[in-house]
């Protein structure tokens, strides 16, 4: 009766809560950070990609220590992780004053970058970051060492715990400890490849500066030059092009792949998102290359196949959210020169001489261009029509089930959660879509194998329907500025044809699009392997139908139902171990299946597979991968080679009778 009462439109005293002054709330600094994570570090995760909390509280921590050495007190960091889920940052720098040490860590809106005097350039302006570091973690420490004496201060989830003064012989400097809060980042772990990538980075911004990890030294000595030559996927056409002034430093070459490809720094803040750093640095390479050439280039045939980086110091940046990933400021400084005329004039004047000085690269840039150029051109009767097509798809797309929230929304707390499953089918695709969240779930469904586009031209991308399609249902026809959603999820089944369709599709964006797997927006949904049921039992009681799961994704999904009076359990696996560990658990007469295929999942079911924790594994692009070589082995024309491997590396399963009785060996 009680949960009928808000639904009844005769009682209004009970349907809406009363509104008073008890009603408003004020919640203490740690508080509101706990309460709120999100204004402050962007999203919670495990620590399973880039994004998460967790390194963006490691680089709080780390951007400190930054600060320091670009005021050139200390040369070197170490970094310590433990276990996975503690870790320790030692700078030598001047150390937190020990007067303010227990406010410059626990109360909001403290610090001593409000202006630009004690730190000229720095990425920590307001006064927050070692807060929510603080409040965000399960125990925090802090020890600030100048001259002498040792002040240290010990929190738990931001409450103090301990502060003790004593004389000491170490350097002067800090150190900060954390363990983040396992009660808000639910089964977090730190990957050390990230954090390693995160280290980079910090060295390229800073050649001089030394970062002990676990006791190995990572080091920079040619600053954004060696950023590229570290992570380029492809050959460079001509030698980098590396220039370094005051407040800036820019490097970037061409490459043979489609689209335009960028990092991008402020005060050694990667800001993934670009900002108006980076599109200045677009505007006026391209610009000073047409002039230099005294050509009617199109900036797009200009830029067409660029990988660059670009890295300025600004004073007092303003960004536009708390994460720092995308720079808002328009004046390098306040009241100062705009960030776009900045780089303009330096790009103009050094890359203008360096191509007059260096005539061979000149010639070779030359070259790609007028190859984007000629492509371009050559397609471009077909890229109107297909943009007719696309543009009118958009209307009514029937291959596309689109969402509410997009990644390239200006704003929304949920844009990161944005994706797209691109599936196998009209089976798969239907139950998804009727199972998806329609706020940040998309579904693109397609007919079956796609073209394989190895070693095709871009033309393709708008003769093939599909292809085209599925490139305006993204918006990056363009790059990656407008790509509507976060995560591009392919969905197949775990079969030889689901595989090849997975294939096909990465095939296709390494080819045309390669920064959308760089930028870690490419995904593979991961489907059980097989199916583990208890036997149907008489139920002379059996309930109401009741889906549950505790993780969407998870290998063991629970179903009760109310089926010609039978109730059964059932377990989804994703590897052998999990199916033993059900076949054990579900004794002693369990039925064992292979799993079929997505069609074959009920929406009830299907929206556990696609929840908040769902199982993805994403794609990832090194330098070390050999891109070409491997496109060419698995999708080029050696189809007998092939062949013979896949027989010499046959592996063939067979159902053991142990399996079938629940026993085990």
């Amino acid at each position: 009766m009680e949960d009928n009462i808000l639904y009844d439109k005769n009682n209004t005293s009970q349907q809406t809560p009363e509104y008073s002054d008890e009603s408003i709330r004020h919640l203490s600094d740690i508080e509101h950070i706990r309460t709120r994570p999100g204004m402050y570090i962007g999203r919670l995760g495990d620590g399973s990609h880039a994004e998460d909390g967790i390194y963006v509280l490691l680089k709080e921590t780390i951007d400190n220590s930054i600060d320091e050495f670009k005021m050139n007190a200390g040369k070197r960091i170490e970094i310590t992780l433990t276990d996975n889920k503690y870790v320790s940052v030692r700078d030598y720098g001047r150390g937190i004053p020990q007067g303010k040490l227990i406010e410059a860590v626990s109360v909001l809106n403290t610090g001593a970058k409000y202006d630009s005097k004690t730190f000229k350039k720095s990425v920590g302006l307001n006064g927050v970051g070692a807060k929510a570091v603080n409040a965000l973690s399960a125990r925090y420490e802090v020890r600030s060492y100048r001259d002498g004496v040792v002040r240290t201060a010990k929190f738990e989830r931001g409450q103090l715990v301990s502060d003790t003064t004593e004389p000491t012989d170490e350097e002067n400097g800090t150190y900060t400890a954390f363990e983040p809060d396992n009660t808000l980042f639910l089964n977090y772990h730190f990957r050390t490849e990230i954090i390693e990538n995160l280290l980079r980075n910090y060295t390229y911004l800073n050649t001089g500066l030394a970062i002990i990890f676990n006791g190995s030294k990572i080091q920079s000595r040619n600053g954004l030059e060696d950023l590229l030559t570290d992570t380029m996927t492809s050959p460079a056409l001509y030698p980098i092009i590396h220039l370094t002034g005051e407040d800036i430093e820019i490097a970037f070459t061409h490459t043979n792949q489609y689209g335009e490809e960028y990092h991008s720094f402020v005060n050694g803040q990667h800001t993934t998102l670009g900002g108006t750093h980076q599109s200045a640095f677009k505007e006026h390479v391209a610009k000073t290359i047409k002039e230099f050439f005294n050509k009617n280039f199109d900036y797009q045939d200009i830029r067409n196949g660029i990988v660059a980086a670009i890295a300025v110091n600004v004073e007092e940046p303003q960004f536009e959210s708390q994460t720092k990933i995308k720079l808002g400021s328009l004046t390098m400084s306040p009241g100062g020169v705009s960030v776009n005329k900045f780089v303009g004039d330096y790009i103009k004047e050094n890359l203008d001489n360096y191509l007059h000085r260096n005539p061979d690269t000149a010639e070779a840039m030359l070259d790609k261009i007028q190859s984007s150029e000629k492509e371009r051109k050559a397609i471009s009767g077909v890229t109107k029509l297909a943009r007719e097509r696309a543009k009118k798809a958009n209307l009514h797309n029937r291959k596309l089930r689109d969402c509410r929230i997009h990644f390239n929304d200006a704003r929304g707390d949920r844009r990161d959660e944005s994706s797209i499953f691109i599936t196998e089918g009209d089976s798969a695709s239907g139950s998804i879509t009727k199972s998806r969240d329609v706020n940040t779930q998309a579904v693109f469904s397609l007919r079956g194998k796609p073209l394989n586009s190895f070693g095709l031209t871009k033309k393709v991308v708008y003769e093939n329907e599909e292809f085209n399609l599925l490139q305006a249902a993204l918006n990056i026809e363009d790059g990656l500025d407008g790509l509507r959603y976060n995560k591009v999820i392919v969905a197949t089944d775990a079969d030889v044809d689901g595989m090849h369709i997975r294939l096909l599709m990465i095939t296709f964006f390494l080819q045309f699009f390669p920064e959308l797997i760089k930028k870690g927006h490419v995904y593979i949904l991961q489907t059980p392997l097989s199916r583990v049921r208890n036997k149907k039992k008489k139920h002379p009681a059996a309930k109401a139908a009741n889906v549950s799961d505790e993780a969407a994704g998870a290998s063991i999904l629970k179903k009760s139902r109310s089926s010609e009076r039978s109730e059964f359990e059932t377990v989804y696996c994703y590897n052998d171990e999990e199916r033993q560990a059900a076949i054990k658990r579900l004794q002693p007469n369990p039925e064992i299946t292979r799993f079929k295929g997505l069609g074959e999942i009920s929406p009830d079911e299907f929206k556990h597979f696609i929840g908040p924790e769902m199982r993805l594994e994403q794609v990832t692009l090194q330098k070390s991968d050999k891109v070409n070589e491997l496109l060419a082995y698995y999708m080029g024309k050696n189809t007998m080679e092939r062949q013979n491997f896949i027989i010499d590396n046959l592996v063939i399963e067979e159902d053991r009778p142990e399996d079938l009785d629940g026993t085990e060996n």
